[in-house]
């Protein structure tokens, strides 16, 4: 397995110039190894006490057959060590230094490799290869054209869905961190200013144990999706298999509202970009919902085509939003009305990617297990209009993101083993530099920033046309001093315009 599963960006200008890079001394290090032992030993006990007597019985009755291909009878003696001696991952010498690391001289030749300047975007993936779930944090500088990685957060679980968010309830300033849905019903929130952390800045949601006399806090299983309001930094909207939406008050990592009026597991989440309570919903169950959350109540919903895959806002015309299904479909509502302004069949498979330019009106991106990106034009409202397709291969596309700095730049990731994540500049496509280019399309924003490039170009040209005034100033002195003192002004004036005219 090799697949990207979830993708985001953050902002130029959010992240540390220079990511604190975590030094764990030996008995810190031992600690970690101590409380992650307990809490497997914690768990595979659990799992024990919840085995059904009738699995047991069964499995007894099979091996009484004689027949023990997997070597079940010494399973348990195999296995009953497996985290007794995790100690020996780590050694230290009694200085407190790995003895396994023979060179740390390069320490200082990648420190340049380590700033963050103030034009890079970060962009976030959560990569699957083989058994190992990791973060991914990659710098991207759209004026240099560089795109790497920085560093990477190993991950306990296959990240599903993430959300950057700035809210950290242990300081006052704002933070950079990323909030990770996974397999695992805890949903993690990890600080991207921290290179080479072990653990989570915090978490949401904690299993049982009744060895601790602990009660679950938070959802019974997988996080489809996390959604934070940008309006009210400390809450954070999931969605997950258990078919609820938890509504989470970050200051003090609790739930405080839980809608459950759903059929099936809830696959989407978006907040309003204005209207700070109300949480835009797509479920399993074919239905899109609206609810008003601070009055804890369904205000609208529409019956679409199939499973919902995505919702998502139309930020320049908050009125409307927008759903993507499972068979390929893309509607389009007004959230005034109890019917979908239009339906298109989009796809031939799950459209599992829907963004709409930061900066240009009317620009959609649509992305498919079919392994097709679409381009379309919604500035109609009886129905878009297809500018530009293309067949990639990343394999079956998983998920899509806009730049938040530059509406013409997407992200988008696949299963492709080979071939499974891009960074889409539509600029570079002559269609569609045509096509939303017209002011119709330029958003507030984009009609600032071309002016400024305007200007910035002006002010460029008017330098440079000063300079060349200057060297010909230069040259002319030069020339008329050449002529040497016996020249007459008249000559040296006749001169001077044969050179300048």
């Amino acid at each position: 397995m090799n697949v990207i599963s979830c993708t985001t960006w953050v902002k130029k200008g959010v992240a540390a110039a220079v990511p604190e890079k975590l030094e764990l001394k030996a008995d810190e290090l031992e600690e970690i190894i101590r409380e992650t032992q307990s809490t497997l030993e914690d768990e595979a006990s659990d799992e024990d006490a919840t085995v059904p007597q009738s699995s047991t019985k069964n499995t007894e009755e099979f091996l009484a057959t004689g027949i023990d291909e997997y070597n079940f009878q010494a399973y348990d003696d195999e296995s009953g060590n497996m985290y007794c001696n995790i100690t020996t991952l780590a050694s230290f010498e009694a200085d407190g230094k790995d003895p396994f690391i023979t060179n740390d001289n390069d320490e200082d030749s990648e420190k340049e490799d380590d700033i963050i300047k103030a034009d890079d975007n970060l962009v976030l993936i959560g990569h699957v290869e083989g058994d190992a779930s990791i973060l991914e944090v990659f710098v991207y500088n759209e004026r240099e054209g560089s795109f790497y990685c920085h560093h990477d957060i190993l991950l306990p679980s296959f990240p599903l869905c993430m959300e950057w968010l700035n809210y950290d309830p242990a300081d006052t300033k704002p933070g950079n961190l990323c909030a990770i849905g996974n397999m695992t019903p805890i949903i993690e929130v990890w600080d991207l200013d921290l290179i080479d952390c072990l653990e989570p800045a915090y978490k949401l949601g904690c299993k049982p144990n009744k060895k601790k006399k602990q009660r679950r806090v938070g959802h019974r299983d997988a996080v489809l999706d996390v959604a934070w309001n940008q309006n009210y930094t400390h809450v954070l909207a999931s969605g997950s298999v258990d078919e609820t939406v938890l509504l989470w008050d970050l200051e003090n990592c609790k739930p405080v509202t839980k809608l459950n009026s759903f059929n099936e597991k809830i696959q989407t989440l978006k907040w309003h970009p204005q209207e700070t309570h109300q949480l835009l919903t797509g479920c399993a169950d074919k239905l899109v919902r609206l609810f008003d959350c601070k009055e804890e109540r369904l205000v609208r919903s529409w019956n679409v085509s199939g499973e919902v895959e995505r919702v998502l806002w139309n930020h320049y015309d908050p009125n409307y939003c927008i759903a993507s299904t499972d068979n390929g479909c893309i509607e389009y509502f007004d959230v005034r009305e109890d019917k979908p302004l239009w339906q298109i069949k989009a796809h031939e498979k799950e459209v599992t990617g829907l963004s709409l330019s930061t900066s240009c009106r009317g620009l959609l991106v649509s992305c498919s297990n079919d392994g097709v990106t679409k381009v379309w034009d919604l500035l109609d409202q009886a129905g878009p209009t297809l500018i530009w397709e293309q067949t990639n291969n990343l394999g079956a596309i998983q998920c899509l993101a806009a730049n938040p700095d530059n509406g013409f730049i997407f992200a988008a990731g696949g299963d492709n083993k080979e071939h499974n994540f891009q960074v889409l500049d539509l600029r570079e496509i002559p269609a569609l530099r045509e096509k939303f280019a017209d002011a119709g399309h330029a958003s507030n924003s984009l009609v600032k920033e071309i002016k400024q490039e305007i200007t910035e170009v002006k002010q460029e040209i008017i330098e440079v046309k000063q300079e060349i005034m200057d060297i010909a100033d230069n040259v002319e002195e030069m020339e008329i001093e050449s002529l040497g003192s016996s020249s007459t002004q008249a000559e040296k004036t006749k001169i001077k315009y044969e050179i300048y005219p």
